[in-house]
């Protein structure tokens, strides 16, 4: 059975009409790369959407593009320097659009001034991989004695007098 570790990938770029394919290309290198690529055509076509709503809108291009997967989740987010670029009136049809394909989106303020647009998808429940389970580490290197096997006084003695009421 293959298991899922848990991945993150960032990149930086400056937005143009041709920067658009090349990043396009680039997250699904990444998305087949984590066997993810059940989720190639919807994040892609996510990304394409935001990164030429901000060519076409944005007056400072610079973007930064960010992918994390869970085992379960994958979430896409994309930031933009543009203090002026307005989500709900310029990116609007963008959102609309991530809306409808994706499981879950939102839009944040970042500590700068800038904005943040994200949106989740999940993989399906046939696509699942489980995450790596941790088995138990043992705490006791030293087996105790079996308490039926010693007097009641014995035990009350090690206990520090705690059972003196039952001798």
């Amino acid at each position: 059975m293959k298991t899922a570790v848990p991945c993150y990938y960032h990149l930086d770029v400056e937005v143009s009409p041709e920067r658009v394919g090349q990043v396009s290309r680039i997250l699904a290198a990444h998305l087949r790369y984590w066997d993810l690529d059940n989720l190639v055509e919807p994040v892609c076509r996510g990304a394409e959407l935001l990164l030429t709503a901000i060519d076409q809108h944005a007056t400072d291009k610079h973007t930064s593009i960010e992918m994390w997967w869970n085992g379960q989740h994958l979430i896409t987010a994309i930031g933009d320097e543009d203090r002026d670029l307005r989500p709900d009136q310029d990116l609007r049809g963008c959102l609309a659009h991530l809306a409808a394909t994706s499981d879950g989106w939102g839009c944040c303020a970042s500590e700068t001034g800038s904005k943040i647009i994200w949106f989740s998808q999940r993989a399906r429940s046939g696509e699942r991989v489980p995450l790596v389970p941790t088995g138990p580490a043992p705490r006791l290197r030293r087996v105790l004695k079996v308490p039926r096997a010693l007097p009641v006084t014995q035990l009350a003695a090690s206990a520090g007098g705690v059972l003196e009421g039952a001798r």
